[in-house]
């Protein structure tokens, strides 16, 4: 069982930055983010394999948003730049130890607490 610990959510201005974090306890082969709005559907948002070969960005987020990791540390980083007021969500990492780059919820295993990011 591996356990996601997200950090770095928070609120921010239209235009600013965030990074979120989310560090797991054990191996994983990809990590993700998705995002859900009050009322909607969690989407993906971003996801790396361990390699950081082949990433994966939602076209919402894509050249505003970056996917980074380090892999001594089993991190992977989310920056949020550019933000805009429908980036408003909460925001979960997720995680499966099987080969292959996961796009949507089905495809992960394990999942973090969530953090919210608000833009306003």
């Amino acid at each position: 069982h591996v356990q996601l610990v997200e950090s770095g959510g928070g609120s921010e201005q239209a235009g600013g930055s965030l990074k979120l974090s989310c560090a797991a306890s054990g191996y994983t082969y990809c990590m993700g983010w998705f995002r859900q709005a009050p009322g909607k559907e969690r989407e993906g948002v971003a996801a790396i394999n361990r390699g950081g070969i082949r990433t994966y960005y939602a076209d919402s987020v894509k050249g505003r948003f970056t996917l980074s990791q380090d892999k001594a540390k089993n991190t992977v980083y989310l920056l949020l730049t550019s933000l805009k007021s429908e980036d408003t969500a909460t925001y979960y990492c997720a995680a499966r130890t099987e080969y292959g780059l996961g796009t949507r919820p089905q495809d992960f295993t394990f999942w973090g607490q969530g953090t919210q990011v608000t833009v306003s």
